[in-house]
């Protein structure tokens, strides 16, 4: 499988799939209705982020490329080259990813903070300032407070963009106070057709990162370049043995949970197992099968555990060992 470099939405041409989107907020800009504050929601990787840029250019100032869609920009453009270099005085970005390239657990409280002083401040060389928030779920309380202060309080000149993959976690008072744009899944074919051409994957592959992405294109380019495939494989594998139980291969993809990339392989192997252990137990409910409370209690294992793992640092491979001990006893009902 070809490595490819995936773009950050700062610096990604098109948007697929999201015309709907692009034409209500490009509609309520030209009828001078513009809202202060755009929740962008939808499943992560669906182009949320993509489009927040797209409408970020167009209201700092960059001329109109149709060829581009309604909220395409031209590249060439000042405002969208600023944008790509960050460093447009009137757009400000909160995310994880912090300047030395690495991702960061949340987004700091004290950069949430500089909102107000950000929008209190007129456009220095734009018809307005814009912030983009990526994603709103990245924000603890604190943070989450000092936005809201924000939204509170709506600058005469200024628009927030809002990327949320989780919208019922953040602030109902966060919610009210902006204009929701839902951004769907896309068809998988679709998706499929997307990933395979740019990652070099064969249609049966393309098909299968699809569909593990639930739609969402930027995600599926994401599972091409890990070990997705692989780790689908092995829940696959382990499920078809239950309630066997292969010592050496548990003891294998055990040892492969170690570390940095460790912690990515297991939280791939465990969003596969609770994938398929979920289209197990609706299998088993057409068929009119049992155990369906034993199923249903594992899969809640496997959604929790990498949650617990991560909040309380505890060990990868114990942790897998328990999902699986639990698997194979619903597997004996």
């Amino acid at each position: 499988m070809a490595e490819i470099a995936i773009p950050h939405p700062r610096d990604s041409r098109g948007l697929m799939g999201h015309e709907a989107a692009e034409a209500a907020f490009e509609a309520s800009r030209e009828a001078g209705r513009l809202h202060h504050a755009w929740l962008l929601t939808g499943p992560e990787g669906v182009g949320k982020a993509s489009f927040a840029y797209r409408a970020a250019r167009r209201l700092l100032g960059a001329t109109p490329d149709p060829s581009d869609g309604q909220l395409g920009s031209d590249p060439d453009h000042p405002v969208t080259r600023q944008v790509a270099a960050r460093s447009h005085p009137d757009l400000m970005v909160l995310e994880k990813l912090g300047e030395d390239g690495k991702a960061r657990r949340l987004i700091p409280v004290d950069e949430a903070r500089q909102l107000p002083e950000f929008f209190a401040k007129s456009p220095a060389s734009a018809p307005y300032r814009v912030a983009i928030v990526d994603a709103a779920d990245d924000l603890n309380v604190n943070a989450a407070n000092a936005l809201l202060k924000t939204l509170e309080e709506p600058p005469s000149r200024g628009v927030l963009l809002l990327v949320s993959h989780a919208p019922g976690r953040l602030f109902a008072t966060i919610r009210s106070r902006c204009r929701r744009l839902a951004f769907a899944p896309l068809e998988e074919p679709r998706v499929a057709e997307f990933v395979r051409a740019r990652a070099g994957v064969d249609v049966e592959q393309s098909l299968r990162l699809a569909r593990m992405s639930g739609g969402a294109p930027g995600r599926a380019l994401t599972l091409s370049q890990t070990q997705a495939l692989a780790m689908d494989d092995a829940a696959r594998d382990l499920l078809g043995d239950l309630p066997r139980m292969d010592e050496a291969a548990a003891l294998s993809l055990a040892d492969r949970f170690r570390g940095t990339e460790g912690a990515a392989q297991f939280a791939l192997l465990f969003d596969r197992l609770s994938a398929r252990v979920h289209d197990l137990a609706r299998t088993r409910a057409a068929d009119g099968a049992g155990a369906l409370d034993r199923w249903a209690q594992a899969w809640e294992t496997l959604q929790r555990l990498p949650r617990e793992v991560e909040g309380l640092n505890l060990d990868r491979a114990d942790a897998f060992f328990s999902a699986l001990s639990e698997l194979r006893a619903a597997a004996r009902d």
